[in-house]
């Protein structure tokens, strides 16, 4: 599937949570890489981060990278305050970092599974917003999150309610990104995929489940973040 062929040479980008091959950010990046796109990875696993970091420079790509707990806020704005040094303005900052649980019910659901979904999959979406939002107005550039089908209207909720509620969290936060950073000309949309046909998930589904395509998402990235959407804000879109 081809949403779009620009190039995107000069155009600056951070991914997290890019650091694990078989993932959806594997791809993401890649696409931005071919596309001429300079990097900036940021990833929990120093050791994953920098398998990603070199196999995209041996494609020719211009990439950086930093180990991070995109949890902690502190960290997150030190990364930031690196990066501007050399990069005082981004054109995309693509929140990927996160994960799945499926505890059962509410009922069987501990605490400890709420706050981690909350933290890996809220908590490093804000964290990073905030860490980056001063270096995305300069270039009037574009915030993608990454929600889920299961919180859309007639979603799956059940036995996965701490994931679900994260998510819809993040939906949240990029609808009050899009409307006070309108003005600034930051734009903020979200994708809500079901199944993605990633390593993790087909170790534990199968090949023949239903799959959204790894490539189906990361070319829906780059068309959020192209100048092309320029006028798309503010919107969930369902990848299925």
């Amino acid at each position: 599937m081809t949403l779009m062929t620009d190039r995107m040479d000069g155009f600056a980008v951070v991914i997290t949570g890019v650091g694990r091959a078989g993932q959806v950010g594997e791809s993401v990046a890649a696409l931005f890489a071919a596309r001429g796109a300079r990097l900036v990875l940021i990833d929990r696993d120093a050791t994953a981060l920098d398998e990603r970091t070199n196999a995209l420079r041996t494609t020719g790509a211009d990439v950086t990278s930093f180990p991070c707990d995109l949890t902690q806020p502190d960290a997150v704005a030190t990364v930031a305050a690196q990066v501007a040094r050399t990069t005082p303005a981004l054109n995309a900052l693509v929140c990927l970092a996160g994960g799945f649980a499926a505890a059962g019910t509410v009922e069987q659901t501990g605490a400890d599974v709420w706050q981690r979904m909350m933290a890996i999959n809220l908590s490093t979406a804000a964290n990073t917003t905030r860490a980056f939002l001063p270096l995305l107005r300069p270039a009037r550039g574009s915030i993608v999150y990454f929600a889920s089908a299961s919180v859309l209207p007639g979603g799956k909720t059940a036995d996965m309610s701490a994931y679900a509620a994260s998510k819809s969290a993040v939906m949240t936060l990029m609808q009050s990104v899009a409307q006070e950073e309108q003005a600034n000309g930051v734009r903020a949309n979200a994708l809500a995929p079901t199944s993605i046909r990633t390593a993790t998930n087909t170790a534990a589904m199968g090949d023949d489940a239903a799959y959204v395509e790894r490539e189906t998402v990361a070319e829906w990235v780059a068309l959020l973040c192209a100048e092309a959407s320029r006028n798309i804000n503010g919107q969930v879109i369902r990848l299925a």
